[in-house]
């Protein structure tokens, strides 16, 4: 059976996986943007640009593994865009262009009903609104013998974590102190739900750790 695996989620030094106070102008609340300065320096982040350049060492390492492999990826409706309530119309496509970056089905949790959204490159979004466990059944099935990323918010990555859903996670510790916003690991005893360190890590723009059960 394929695994679910949270791969290249990115936290601050004090545990948060986001900003506070989602906006359009902040997609990953203030100053969560600093979470992600590891990944923007890549070749891999640079190539999903069609730029050339960018670093080729263990950092471009991982965040093409945090890509690899996935069959289907569900997030939240956070993740998908700052919307809230019913969808007003079909103008929101998320926050990626035309092209995003998954190239593969893309189920995103959600209250409230939407048609699927097939985008260039293979991405097709498809919204879930009967629960987590229904979100990752259709995932399995569309991603055949690939993996299913968990790719977040941290509320998505929460909920799966607390159902004991998730196999493996690659978390990036940025030098970065945040003191508010979105806490991933509170309340949740990662060692009770069987997880341990793998592997890590680090270089001058992130700490990489691997944790699997």
């Amino acid at each position: 059976m394929s695994k679910v695996i949270v791969s290249g989620f990115s936290l601050s030094i004090d545990g948060y996986g986001a900003g506070p106070d989602q906006s359009l102008e902040h997609p990953v609340g203030k100053r969560g943007e600093e979470l992600h300065k590891w990944m923007v320096q890549t070749a891999m982040f640079h190539d999903l640009l069609g730029k050339d350049g960018g670093s080729s060492g263990v950092d471009n390492e991982y965040a093409t593994r945090s890509m690899e492999g996935f069959g289907a990826f569900i997030m939240g409706r956070n993740m998908f865009g700052p919307i809230r309530g019913d969808w007003p119309d079909d103008t929101w496509k998320g926050w990626w262009g035309g092209n995003p970056p998954y190239h593969a089905p893309t189920f995103v949790l959600t209250h409230h009903p939407r048609d699927p959204v097939e985008m260039e490159g293979g991405t097709i979004f498809r919204f879930v609104t009967d629960g987590i466990e229904a979100a990752l059944d259709r995932a399995r099935e569309a991603a055949g013998d690939g993996n299913v990323k968990i790719a977040g918010g941290v509320s998505t990555v929460r909920q799966y974590l607390q159902a004991g859903l998730v196999d493996e996670m690659h978390l990036v510790i940025a030098p970065v102190v945040l003191g508010r916003g979105e806490a991933i690991f509170a309340g949740i005893d990662l060692p009770s739900l069987g997880f341990s360190v793998t592997g890590h890590a680090a270089t001058d723009a992130a700490t990489h750790i691997v944790l699997a059960r």
